[in-house]
């Protein structure tokens, strides 16, 4: 069978060529009034090979992309001939510089591009979105998985919106993000990047961000906003032992059931410009030369009719680091009948095509079939017609006051009360008293930010302490234990009414693992350093001790939630995110965010998502207490709610019904505050082993005190479908629970039967 689909990329080749089209002179690709298509067909024959392979590369603008001291534009001897016959794109003009200095770079650099090739092609500038947009100068949101904690689908949209928009009037065009990938190993030193553990809760929020930053698609036309590149197909974030480049080891039915949906919405419902292959391979079949995957599973089956990226130099790889390639030239072809249509940064891949069609004119079929997506998308975003920023719109909307209040609004819905004992928090504060701020993680402008929120009555008094690594960016180290800095920080607790530890984690501690000696991925996951023994020596002093757990992975963090009295979770919030925790803190504002994966006690649990097979459950491990520290969903209020009254339309559900499922929720508490209620599914009796639960449906919603709302929920046919034995998708008869709560162990519960 893979033999058969492998083939058929080279079959599509030729019906691409051969399908009737109206017929349009090839001078006509400039006219606007054309259809996308129709410019595409009229372009393409115009170009000679050279020029069609050099719309299938990209390269990075640090080989001599940038500004002189007067600000203009400056290419080094390679850019200029790189750009003598056009390129695909260029990854990150302009990224260390003002807005407007990029906006005025990246239109004399298009200026550039579009005068020097002989048909006036545009590039594409990309960039990429963790903290937003990242680049110099433009609004810095949390990171995704901060967002993914906020559980609230809508308010990442317009998130990702603000990135589109300045990321476009920075002269920007895609972004290579976000990640569709599902995160269930925190060894992984890139598990921030992604949006949690489950696939549905990942696919809203993919399909949000993605949605926002193309502008709801109408956007991209208009010149306000960015493509998304949906990243990385498929399974990245499974490596084995969590470190980057290792093989990924998925069954075909966990790939269909759980990894590959959020990108299928990315496609289908998104409506997604781009897809990025993974690094890895599949199964053992790399994902750069994986016909199935790119081909057959997204294009044949899902329809996805944009351009497919290479990631960094992998398509090369497939050669001298995969080795399921003999030649480089092998590892060309191989990735280019798979179905990538750009190749990012090698100089050792698609740079070879030309040379190869000399021997073998058939591949200049592929050549173009991979031509015609990429300049579609320069086509959709209306590059040909309107290629040039506007100036005066970078000044006035680049971090506007509404962009920068999103960011804090952000993190406010994200931050998680994981702990409160004795309702430590929130604090008062009009209560005349001295706090220690104090840890690894405090930053330059923490004091200041927390005084921007209680005014003159807290007097605060801050202490880093000890960093955790010596913070080199390729291959960061430990440092020495410094008892001088943990006696300083006693010290200063001492004299103290309360301390705030900042703990956890930072962006040396959990990062991107690169090729070349950059390490990023850990081997367990405790807090490294002398954090634990910090706080242990804090708590011993007999007073309140708050956490402000900071990072980018999640962490075992025991001897922390035992010793703290209370511990906010913040991930890695935006700028503005100490400001934020201040005012959960200090009572403006509810904590309501909930845990986008699960906390495991040890490295020894995993793998460990809640949504494992039952049996999974069965035995735990000599010496260490079952279950989780804290459970998928799980967060606090300064509110007390109640669940009750849960009720079910109907006793059963057929193929061509639906369910409605209720539960009232009741704040009990004299505060405003807001409460995420979740929905999961379980099949009791499957014909492959089943999910001990799944994610179904879930609502963020707003209570004042003593207010109670009835929360109701559909139960549709598709939500009980799964891969059966036969390997495809079915439904199945038989009984099912519903639950209803505030985590993934704490909800009601009732039943209903399916019926065929």
């Amino acid at each position: 069978m893979k033999k058969i689909l492998y083939l058929s990329v080279i079959a599509l080749g030729v019906l691409f060529q051969s399908c009737d089209k109206k017929e349009v002179s090839t001078k006509d690709y400039k006219d606007a009034s054309l259809s996308v298509d129709e410019r595409v067909e009229a372009l393409l024959p115009l170009l000679s090979l050279k020029e069609k392979v050099a719309q299938m590369r990209i390269f990075h603008a640090n080989i001599g992309v940038k500004s002189d001291k007067d600000g203009k534009l400056k290419l080094s001897q390679k850019v200029i001939k790189k750009l003598e016959i056009g390129i695909a794109g260029i990854k990150n003009p302009g990224e260390h510089i003002h807005p407007v200095a990029a906006a005025k770079l990246n239109n004399e650099l298009q200026k550039y591009i579009i005068e020097h090739n002989r048909w006036g092609i545009p590039a594409l500038f990309v960039t990429e979105s963790y903290n937003g947009v990242d680049a110099e100068g433009c609004t810095k949101f949390g990171r995704p998985i901060a967002s993914a904690a906020s559980f609230n689908p809508e308010l990442t949209r317009k998130v990702w919106d603000v990135v589109g928009k300045e990321a476009r009037l920075r002269g920007m065009h895609m972004c290579h993000s976000p990640e569709a990938d599902l995160v269930r190993d925190p060894r992984f030193g890139r598990m921030s990047e992604a949006f949690g553990e489950d696939t549905y809760l990942t696919t809203q929020m993919v399909t949000n961000a993605i949605i926002g930053v193309q502008g709801n698609y109408e956007g991209l036309g208009k010149g306000t906003h960015i493509g998304a590149v949906a990243k990385h197909f498929a399974g990245y974030g499974q490596v084995l032992g969590g470190t980057n480049f290792a093989a990924i080891e998925i069954s075909e039915r966990t790939l269909i059931d759980e990894i590959y949906p959020p990108f299928e919405a990315a496609v289908k419902d998104a409506r997604t410009l781009g897809i990025m292959a993974s690094h890895g391979d599949l199964n053992g079949v790399a994902s750069h030369g994986n016909p199935e995957l790119l081909t057959g599973v997204l294009r044949d089956h899902w329809g996805f009719n944009g351009y497919v990226v290479s990631d960094a130099n992998d398509i090369g790889r497939l050669h001298y680091f995969m080795k399921v390639a003999e030649t480089p030239e092998a590892a060309a072809l191989m990735g280019l009948t798979a179905g990538v249509d750009i190749d990012l940064y090698a100089e050792d891949a698609y740079a070879l095509l030309p040379e190869m069609v000399k021997k073998n004119p058939e591949i200049e079929k592929l050549i173009d079939r991979s031509v015609k997506r990429v300049l579609r998308t320069k086509f959709i975003l209306g590059l040909f017609d309107n290629p040039y920023v506007d100036i005066e719109q970078v000044k006035k909307e680049v971090r506007s006051e509404a962009s920068l209040n999103l960011a804090k609004e952000s993190d406010l819905e994200s931050i998680i009360l994981l702990k409160n004992e004795k309702n430590t928090l929130p604090l008062n504060k009009n209560k005349a008293i001295k706090i220690a701020l104090l840890g690894p993680l405090v930053k330059e402008n923490t004091k200041a930010m927390f005084e921007s929120v209680t005014g003159a009555n807290i007097k605060f008094v801050e202490e880093k302490g000890f960093h955790l690594t010596n913070e080199n960016k390729g291959a960061p180290s430990l440092l020495k234990r410094d008892p001088k800095a943990i006696a300083k920080m006693l010290a200063i607790a001492k004299k103290s009414d309360l301390s705030i530890l900042f703990l956890g984690g930072d962006e040396f501690t959990s990062k991107e693992a690169f090729f070349n000696n950059a390490i990023g991925d850990r081997a367990t996951i405790d807090p490294v350093g002398p954090q634990d023994e910090l706080i242990e020596k804090i708590k011993a002093l007999g007073k309140p001790v708050i956490v402000v757990l900071k990072h980018r992975r999640t962490l075992s963090i025991n001897t922390i939630s035992e010793a703290a009295d209370a511990i906010l979770d913040t991930w890695d919030l935006s700028e503005f995110g100490d400001a934020s925790t201040a005012r959960i803190i200090f009572g403006e504002v509810s904590p309501s965010g909930k845990l986008p994966v699960t906390v495991p006690r040890s490295i020894g649990q995993l793998p460990y998502h809640y949504s494992m097979k039952e049996i999974n459950y069965k035995k735990g491990y000599l010496f260490v207490k079952d279950g989780p520290i804290y459970p998928f969903g799980f967060g606090l209020s300064y509110a007390d709610f109640k669940y009750s009254d849960i009720k079910i339309s109907n006793s059963t559900i057929s193929e061509n019904t639906e369910l409605e499922v209720s539960v009232t929720v009741t704040n009990t508490s004299n505060i405003k505050a807001k409460e995420i209620v979740q929905m999961y599914v379980k099949d009791e009796i499957g014909s492959v082993t089943r999910p001990d639960k799944e994610l179904k449906a879930f609502s963020k919603i707003e209570l004042n005190p003593k207010e109670s709302k009835v929360v109701t929920f559909k139960i549709t046919p598709n939500m009980l479908e799964f891969t059966g034995i036969q390997m495809k998708k079915i439904l199945e008869a038989g009984d099912y629970k519903v639950m209803i709560g505030a985590s993934s162990n704490d909800y009601l519960e009732t039943t209903f039967k399916l019926i065929k």
